[in-house]
């Protein structure tokens, strides 16, 4: 179906043409999902959108073969290229928000796809939209067609973007990471959804993803990149299970087991920070413990309730309220990592912004350690939580400033906070504390964009700890990382928090990483706690129902593949 050989692009600039990915062979036949993994910046969807013909300007495909079936995709002219994209190539792109028209209905988006395709009348591209969205699991199709995307939870959008690839039968999807912000309940179904079409409409799929445990489940092949080139290709159970080359088993290494809790990732040229090893002359360090209080601090939720105005149904009748959060009791000991899992919707977001005052309970009581938090805009941007309790998010791009440098960036809080009165010795401790998150002091004159996304995270991690925090948010704070990454930045959090006390609540829907994190953890489904546990003790031996459906729909590798270390 695909066939790639020698491929290399290019982006030119001043100071002279970057290579982005050389010498990459890959082949996919009809009705095979082929795994496309690697580390960020490796190359992997400029790979697909080389495919697509999608390279953004000024990149340009400098060697190699490229054809679909018989067709030379480097022979076309624009308006050629332009039949076969979304025609013979369809995509699916990771945020499906972003992917869809928030002004047009999905019917409208649907029938607009059709019939640009298709010659076929409004009718008959209405009717043809309405199977496809029973196809994908859509349910009560004929309704839910008139619904604008922000009406449909995530996995719904992510079946709507599905059906707009599919609808004009192509031969090859290119899926670029497509299951990345789902839980593990809705990634199940859409996972199930791309093996099936798969199989019945034998569509070739080139799956983008840093999940080895969604490659490992689906893939029948996969190729592993690094720095734009190819590592190691093969059948997924030949590279993941026996993988020949250091980088591929260095990135299974990376990997967290859901059966058992490890120490520490392995990662390449790994260390702790100065600070687990022992005392140091890091001027981060020594000002973080300085600051630190001599008690640790935990957090105390009692009957924790949020309600939203639900929507209205009649000009004459109130709406009837929707509720968050439903009397939520919890406790996070002081110094311990608890880890708060759940389904999209379940209220893990709801309940980190009531805690940080971004959003106004209706009930119930916060302490931190012994001091109750006020409720969100009575609690003012000087009240000393503000500063106690921090949060790093899930994306660190939309968190950073973009117009300032990092150094701005991070000597905020300093000055905010009042802790650093002269510029220069901000500017100083700024520089200690990238140093001890792993990054080079001269990134304090550039900019968020000239990062990845590790890298970006390790930067937000700092800006929290300036603030020098006893109470930590951490909100998915790596399902948007590659797991060579993602393994960097939970060892860091675990080096932070052994060595300054920190207590952490570690939000996220990869079961496999909060079990090597958290000491405990809690189940959220609907706004309630489900079951609170020791984490070892829950894992093994889970109380309700819902936390053993969550446990099993985790993809895994088998343990055969898994490394012993």
């Amino acid at each position: 179906m695909l066939t790639i050989k020698d491929l290399a692009v290019k982006f030119p600039s001043r100071f002279g043409d970057f290579t982005a990915i050389a010498d990459v062979d890959m082949t996919i036949a009809p009705g095979e999902i082929h795994g496309l993994v690697g580390e960020s910046g490796a190359g992997k969807s400029t790979v697909g959108a080389a495919v697509i013909g999608l390279l953004q300007s000024p990149g340009f495909i400098a060697n190699g073969e490229l054809s679909l079936g018989d067709t030379d995709l480097r022979d076309l002219t624009e308006a050629e290229a332009h039949a076969i994209r979304g025609d013979r190539i369809s995509m699916i792109f990771q945020d499906p928000q972003t992917s869809l028209n928030p002004l047009m209905t999905i019917e409208d988006q649907l029938i607009e796809t059709i019939q640009a395709h298709s010659d076929v009348s409004h009718a008959a591209a209405h009717k043809r939209a309405v199977d496809l969205l029973e196809e994908i699991g859509i349910k009560d199709a004929a309704q839910r067609i008139k619904a604008y995307p922000h009406q449909f939870s995530g996995g719904m959008r992510q079946r709507v973007v599905i059906a707009l690839a599919i609808c004009t039968d192509p031969e090859l999807i290119i899926a670029d990471e497509p299951t990345t912000a789902l839980d593990v309940a809705v990634q199940s179904q859409v996972l199930d959804l791309i093996r099936r079409l798969a199989k019945d409409r034998k569509i070739a799929f080139m799956l983008i993803t840093h999940d080895i445990g969604v490659i490992a489940q689906i893939a029948d092949r996969v190729t592993v990149m690094r720095k734009g080139r190819v590592m190691e290709t093969g059948e997924t159970a030949q590279v993941l299970g026996a993988p020949t080359h250091p980088y591929t088993q260095a990135l299974m290494d990376s990997v967290p087991p859901l059966d058992r809790r490890i120490d520490r990732f392995r990662v390449p040229d790994d260390e702790p920070i100065a600070g687990a090893k022992g005392p140091t002359d890091n001027a981060a360090e020594k000002w973080l413990l300085e600051g630190q209080r001599h008690d640790l601090t935990g957090l105390t939720l009692q009957n924790l309730t949020v309600r939203f105005a639900g929507p209205r149904t009649s000009l004459f009748r109130k709406p009837d309220p929707y509720v968050a959060l439903d009397n939520v009791n919890l406790e996070v000991k002081p110094g311990s990592i608890m880890g708060l899992v759940g389904e999209s919707g379940s209220g893990k977001s709801t309940l980190a912004k009531a805690i940080t005052g971004l959003v106004t309970p209706t009930g119930g009581q916060m302490m931190l350690g012994d001091a109750e938090l006020p409720y969100g805009k009575a609690r003012d941007r000087h009240h000393p939580s503000r500063q106690l309790i921090q949060m790093v998010f899930q994306d660190p791009y939309s968190s950073l400033n973009s117009r300032h440098r990092i150094g701005d960036i991070l000597s905020e809080p300093l000055w905010f906070y009042g802790f650093v009165k002269d510029a220069d010795e901000r500017a100083k401790l700024a520089a200690a504390m990238l140093t001890l998150v792993g990054m080079q002091p001269d990134a304090l004159e550039k900019y968020p964009h000239q990062f990845s996304g590790g890298q970006r995270q390790r930067i937000a991690v700092a800006r929290a700890l300036l603030a020098r925090p006893r109470f930590l948010i951490c909100d998915e704070p790596t399902s948007a990382l590659d797991v060579s990454i993602q393994a960097e930045i939970l060892n860091l959090l675990k080096d932070l928090q052994s060595v300054f006390g920190l207590t952490i609540l570690f939000i996220s829907h990869n079961l496999a990483v909060v079990r090597q994190m958290a000491d405990e953890t809690a189940v959220l489904r609907n706004g309630t706690i489900q079951e609170v546990g020791e984490t070892e003790q829950l894992y093994a031996a889970p109380t309700a129902a819902y936390t053993k459906s969550l446990l099993d729909l985790t993809p895994v590798m088998p343990k055969a593949w898994q490394s012993t270390s």
